[in-house]
């Protein structure tokens, strides 16, 4: 999904930029190893970038969730923002990096049950944060902390809301490119 306007700024590189914007590129290569597509269009905010990229290494760091569950919570809210980009770039990551099972990645990107019910309790309330715009009823509430989780990681969802919003968002307005390393992870929303 993208956005009927389509920004005309610019990607960044680390040769084309001012100072701040150097400074905000240097640390996202440092952070991932390269600069993704996404990067190198956020960055002409510096703030944009930065707050994503500080938003995004604290949920990584400190939400108390696995990395395949951080997973399962970026690719939930990239679908249901219809992020082109991020279903892609975090569907590798769960298959490649973050040991998130296959058939849990291919139920998201399908839209279909997840088999795991833990990864399915943590799939419905994030999408139901998402829905709710941070409204959830009791119950969604109840059933999520039911299923193992602690009311720390509602807050740590809201942190993951943060900074999808600000990718998926920027993504639609830019028309992100997939970085090629993530190709065979395209996905195209539907419907």
């Amino acid at each position: 999904m993208t956005s009927e306007y389509r920004l005309t700024l610019l990607p960044k590189t680390l040769d084309n930029v001012d100072p701040t914007a150097k400074a905000v590129l240097e640390k996202a290569k440092a952070q991932v190893g390269f600069i993704p597509n996404m990067y190198s269009y956020m960055v002409n905010s510096p703030g944009l970038l930065e707050t994503y990229l500080d938003g995004y290494a604290r949920f990584r760091r400190d939400s108390g969730f696995t990395p395949a569950e951080q997973e399962v919570v970026f690719l939930i809210l990239s679908r249901a923002n219809g992020c082109e980009y991020c279903m892609g770039a975090h569907s590798m990551i769960a298959d490649q990096m973050s040991e998130v099972p296959p058939e849990v990645t291919a139920a998201i990107r399908e839209g279909d049950p997840i088999p795991d019910p833990k990864l399915a309790a943590l799939s419905a309330f994030t999408h139901v944060m998402w829905e709710t715009r941070g409204l959830p009823s009791k119950a969604a509430v109840q059933d999520f902390l039911d299923a193992g989780y602690g009311e720390r990681h509602v807050l740590e969802i809201i942190l993951a809301l943060a900074v999808k919003t600000i990718s998926n968002y920027a993504n639609h307005l830019f028309h992100t490119p997939l970085d090629g390393m993530f190709a065979d992870y395209a996905w195209k929303k539907r419907g």
